[in-house]
């Protein structure tokens, strides 16, 4: 398919999920949080590497988070995918048009895939990040961030979360 920036394409088994772009708000949480990801992987030494929009290819298709945090051998040569296995950390956050494959469809996937760790930030009433980790083969939450208020999370390496600081203009 050509590249199109109005849409977002993904293949879950027989079917192609079209998405709308993400909106403002949306795109700078996602830029704010990216940074905020990356200074604390570069602070801590992880060899990881934090991406944006990125295909990713789970064993059931190809989707595409909104932010990943993957080995950096995974992504030394530029590939187009980045394989499940190379991802240690999911990041969705939740738009309008995509509630129930951020909040249902997408954790299950990437659990069933044995994803460490997967975050989703929620915007409405106010933003909130919920914070859960792989066990037993299910996310379990581990800790909710809430804004206007400094959330440190351990894994997978020491950051520091407002979640309020994310989205406002």
């Amino acid at each position: 398919m050509p590249e199109d920036r109005t849409a977002r394409y993904e293949l879950l088994a027989d079917s192609l999920i079209v998405s709308p772009t993400p909106g403002v708000r949306h795109q700078r949480a996602s830029f704010r949080l990216h940074v905020a990801l990356d200074t604390a992987a570069r602070a801590d030494g992880a060899p990881v590497e934090i991406l944006e929009g990125v295909n990713v290819v789970l064993p059931s298709g190809l989707v595409v988070p909104d932010l990943v945090v993957a080995d950096a051998g995974a992504t030394a040569d530029d590939p187009v995918t980045v394989d499940i296995d190379a991802v240690q950390l999911v990041v969705e956050l939740v738009s309008p048009g995509n509630r129930t494959m951020d909040r249902k469809i997408k954790p299950l996937l990437y659990a069933e895939a044995a994803v460490p760790h997967f975050w989703r930030l929620e915007f409405d009433p106010a933003p909130m990040l919920a914070v859960y980790e792989l066990e037993g083969g299910r996310y379990v939450e581990r800790t909710t961030a809430l804004a206007g208020a400094t959330t440190r999370l351990d894994t997978p390496f020491p950051i520091e979360i407002d979640p309020a600081t994310l989205s406002r203009q």
